[in-house]
């Protein structure tokens, strides 16, 4: 008498890869702003996350552009690979106003804040090198944004 076979099911998880970790960046990169903006709620801070990354989608061009989405999660990549670049730069306080446009409920002085809580979340997902090349690239005024000095040299 010959033994049923059995079907064998495994649960083997993939290996640990660079794209699986990127992945998980997502909700890392969430809790960043989260706590960076003392936003009450996780769906707040994605939210503003969301519409942040999308305005700045518009104003990084080039290879700074490629890099910033190579460095940042999936969905963060999507969000700004998938906007139209600009024909022309914004100033940061124009970008700010942009930003409140987008955002129901937002005064100047809000939008600045949920600027500035994800712009200085990036630094450390996607490194000072490609922070200091996205800044050259953007007029005057940024550098706030990223949580950083503006320095400009004296004349």
């Amino acid at each position: 008498m010959s033994t049923p076979t059995v079907p064998r099911v495994t649960t083997s998880r993939a290996p640990h890869t660079a794209a699986a970790a990127a992945e998980d960046g997502w909700p890392q990169l969430v809790d960043a702003v989260r706590e960076s903006g003392l936003y009450p709620t996780r769906t707040k801070a994605e939210q503003v996350t969301r519409t942040v990354l999308a305005a700045l989608g518009t104003h990084v061009t080039g290879d700074e552009r490629v890099d910033l989405a190579r460095a940042l999660p999936p969905e963060a990549a999507r969000l700004i690979a998938s906007q139209i670049p600009a024909t022309h730069r914004l100033t940061a306080a124009r970008f700010v106003d942009e930003v409140a446009s987008r955002t129901p409920g937002a005064t100047p002085a809000t939008a600045r804040w949920d600027v500035s809580s994800v712009l200085s979340a990036l630094p450390p997902l996607v490194g000072d090198d490609l922070v200091t090349r996205i800044l050259a690239q953007l007029p005057t005024g940024y550098a706030l944004l990223f949580g950083r000095a503006d320095l400009t040299p004296a004349p």
